[in-house]
């Protein structure tokens, strides 16, 4: 859309309501809203860099793991945004670059719903369009969202003493699910066996092997032997090869889920060779909504993933999970760092995470927090 008057932005909502039934709901949603949030202009932006070290009770061992991985990553970075509106509003949200809200400037929020091409700022989106219209974001996608969903609390691959304590913190912190990363650094056996020797008997644990284990043989000897114990139910991306998953099938007895697209959708669910999917980033418009039909219609649910590591994403995880009957898991690397950005804690209770019923996205951006790991 390069011009934005209210008869062509009526016109392409109806395109998108033609569409979806997540663009019927936003249709719905502004056609009821009053005339002046149907044409609001983002007026300017703010844009922040910050970098944020990971919590000090891993901070060592976080930064050895990426090492292994050859990455250097010595702290949590986030790209922090504001979309002003002439109407007065101020949308928070994490990711884009200077290029892409210079281009925005001008035009309606209400263009971008669905645009993948704008990355992180859909985040800014969300919370916009929520807050304008009185609702949290989930129900701008859904009329019957969920009141709470379930996520999942992750860790790097330490080792199993210290995984252990990490388990317990979690379980202490209310959740019931754990994504682990197993790495050959580390014995995924010893790992499991140390931390379930801590958590409640209700506590349940996928590991993720980011395709370390390279072969069938391998991923079913650790396969079969994760799977003793009771919580232990889900294996993350073992292998890269659809040739492998094949051979897999019916035989590991664990739920087998890999990202989203390095096995072919289609050949996933016709051959049944996956459990789950993993979303991945950017997924915040159309990708996510795509995924999540398919995962429904299919009952091949998500494990997203698509921003997990400040506040900012946990809260859009959050609210895409309510609308998204696909996604059956959210995941929180939040954890890891020092501070997620927000001002509202994330809390959980018997394992799950209440929607908050604010506009938008349901949290605030901790000011002091980004003037302290600011970096430009």
């Amino acid at each position: 859309m390069h011009t934005t008057d209210r008869r062509r932005l009526v016109k392409y909502l109806a395109s998108l309501a033609a569409a979806s039934a997540a663009g019927s709901r936003l249709y719905e949603t502004a056609a009821a809203a009053p005339g002046s949030v149907r044409g609001m202009r983002i007026s300017r932006y703010e844009i922040y860099q910050t970098q944020v070290p990971w919590a000090e009770r891993v901070r060592e061992m976080a930064i050895l793991n990426w090492r292994r991985e050859n990455m250097d990553v010595p702290h949590s970075p986030h790209t922090v945004i504001k979309l002003h509106t002439d109407e007065g509003l101020v949308g928070i949200g994490e990711g884009g670059n200077e290029d892409t809200l210079k281009s925005m400037v001008g035009h309606s929020p209400w263009e971008y719903v669905f645009n993948d091409g704008i990355g992180g700022v859909q985040t800014a989106i969300y919370d916009l369009l929520g807050k304008a219209t009185g609702l949290p974001a989930c129900y701008l996608l859904s009329a019957t969202p969920k009141k709470r969903i379930i996520q999942a609390y992750w860790s790097l691959s330490y080792p199993p003493d210290m995984l252990a304590k990490e388990a317990q913190l979690a379980a202490n912190l209310g959740y019931r699910v754990h994504k682990v990363k197993i790495r050959p650094w580390e014995d995924p056996v010893a790992q499991a066996q140390a931390l379930f020797s801590v958590v409640p008997r209700d506590y349940r644990v996928w590991g993720d092997a980011n395709h370390f284990w390279g072969s069938v043989g391998r991923t079913l000897y650790y396969a079969k032997k994760l799977a003793e114990f009771p919580g232990y139910f889900g294996l993350e991306s073992p292998l890269r090869s659809t040739e492998g998953y094949r051979q897999l099938k019916g035989q590991v007895p664990l739920r087998l889920a890999e990202h989203w697209g390095l096995v072919d959708p289609m050949l996933a669910a016709r051959e049944g060779v996956l459990d789950a999917w993993i979303s991945a980033s950017p997924t915040f418009g159309l990708t996510i909504f795509r995924q999540s039909a398919f995962a429904q219609f299919y009952n091949i649910p998500l494990w997203d993933e698509s921003s997990c590591w400040s506040g900012i994403g946990l809260a859009i995880q959050a609210q895409q999970a309510a609308a998204y009957p696909g996604i059956e898991y959210t995941i929180n690397a939040a954890v890891t760092a020092e501070d997620d950005l927000v001002k509202e804690p994330f809390a959980m209770k018997d394992g799950f995470y209440d929607i908050p019923q604010q506009p938008g996205l349901g949290v605030t951006l901790d000011e002091d927090a980004v003037d302290k790991y600011r970096v430009r």
